[in-house]
């Protein structure tokens, strides 16, 4: 299941959060804080600290991922960031051609932050470009202007970053089709090598949901669902391949960390809130920044949540995961990997085909369609509870004969 250098050594993600920002945009739900910026040097402290303390788990492993997300990872400075890449090639074996990514939004990414970043190591940045009209930008709040991404991409080509991706996101409020068409030819323009493009979710607890409670209107499912089907065919216009659901690249530049997320590879997380699947477990810190300082620096909790993963349960990811990417499925995976009948998710997935939701190639890999991707937690679900009951099925004899020998 696992990729392995000729070495033996296993393959290694590293994920590093960082949780400040400048300002909190409404839709966003994920751990961030602005106005924190006094904790920066305590947290770097706990950062380095805990770096070093995982480092002698993951000796065997070779690191060939890792990726700083947000948060505004640039917002931590690049001196900071700098100093944490050096002590992970300090601590860990990472490889000559790892991918190491650093998301970015444009109003603190200026060339010389680019060009310090780059010669430092780091070989490709995520930019939270979001939107190509202003009045959208505006009603999310976003820190930046389309000039600024505009400057930005620049910035970042002068510094010699050749793997560049920008984040997208349709569904915002005031947001037509005409106005996600203009957001995504203006993408274009600027040539980037990746392209996420997410569909809005309002989140609950965040300012865009108690928007949308006092009655603010979003584009509904449909209007999304038209959005995203036109943006896949244009971007495959284009030249740029979707390997998963939200995500397009230009050949070669399919983004590695990511793939390991949906391709159940391990990954160690570091930050409050980040998430770890390694050594058979999956465990998150605690989301809080000062609780994640204390624990390391002082020893306090840091767990918010451990579990180790059965064969079943990983079944289960391998469907749900895989069936995210455009690489899919395929008997014989699931079959080595897990010990399961496929052939009641192959009778489901060929009546998904006939609907247009699902499709065989050649090699006998099953995997979504554009269309089959707008309806994918539902198809998903569908053949998770298949799933289930083909392993229950399975348990009954033993079961009932376990029930018989004691009578």
């Amino acid at each position: 299941m696992r990729d392995r250098q000729t070495d033996g050594g296993e393959k290694l993600g590293i994920y590093i959060h960082i949780p400040f920002c400048r300002s909190k945009c409404d839709y966003c739900d994920f751990y961030s804080l602005a106005g924190q910026e006094g904790r920066m040097d305590s947290y770097q402290k706990a950062l380095l600290a805990h770096l070093k303390e995982t480092a002698p788990m993951a000796r065997s492993f070779c690191v060939d991922t890792i990726y700083f997300g947000g948060g505004t990872p640039s917002w931590y400075g690049a001196k900071r960031l700098r100093e944490l890449l050096k002590a992970i090639k300090k601590n860990y074996k990472v490889e000559k051609d790892a991918e190491i990514t650093f998301e970015t939004n444009p109003d603190s990414a200026d060339f010389k932050t680019l060009r310090v970043l780059r010669r430092a190591g780091f070989n490709r940045v995520s930019f939270g470009f979001q939107s190509a009209c202003p009045g959208e930008l505006e009603l999310i709040h976003r820190p930046h202007t389309v000039e600024q991404g505009d400057e930005a991409v620049a910035a970042a080509r002068k510094a010699k970053l050749n793997n560049l991706s920008l984040d997208l996101i349709y569904g915002l409020p005031g947001q037509t089709m005409a106005s996600w068409q203009e957001t995504v030819e203006h993408a274009l323009t600027l040539e980037p090598e990746h392209l996420s493009c997410y569909g809005l979710k309002v989140e609950e607890g965040t300012p865009l949901a108690a928007r949308a409670a006092a009655g603010e209107v979003l584009p509904d499912d449909d209007a999304q669902a038209d959005m995203y089907l036109w943006m896949v065919e244009r971007l495959r216009q284009a030249g740029y391949e979707q390997y998963e659901i939200s995500n397009f690249a230009k050949p070669g530049f399919a983004s590695r960390h990511n793939l390991r997320y949906w391709q159940l590879r391990p990954y160690i997380g570091f930050g409050p809130a980040a998430h770890s699947d390694f050594g058979g477990k999956r465990y998150a810190w605690v989301r809080d920044l000062e609780g994640y300082i204390t624990g390391v620096l002082e020893g306090g909790e840091l767990l918010d949540s451990q579990d180790l993963i059965p064969e079943g349960e990983r079944g289960c990811e391998y469907l749900m995961l895989g069936l995210r990417t455009v690489h899919g499925i395929e008997e014989w995976e699931y079959r080595g990997r897990y010990f399961m009948d496929f052939a009641p998710i192959e009778a489901r997935l060929e009546e998904f085909q006939t609907r247009g939701w699902a499709e065989k190639v050649a090699g006998g890999r099953w995997h979504l369609t554009p269309g089959g991707f707008l309806v994918s937690n539902q198809l998903i679900g569908d053949l998770l509870e298949r799933q289930e009951k083909v392993r229950l099925d399975a348990l009954l004899p033993r079961v009932q004969a376990r029930y018989q020998g004691k009578q």
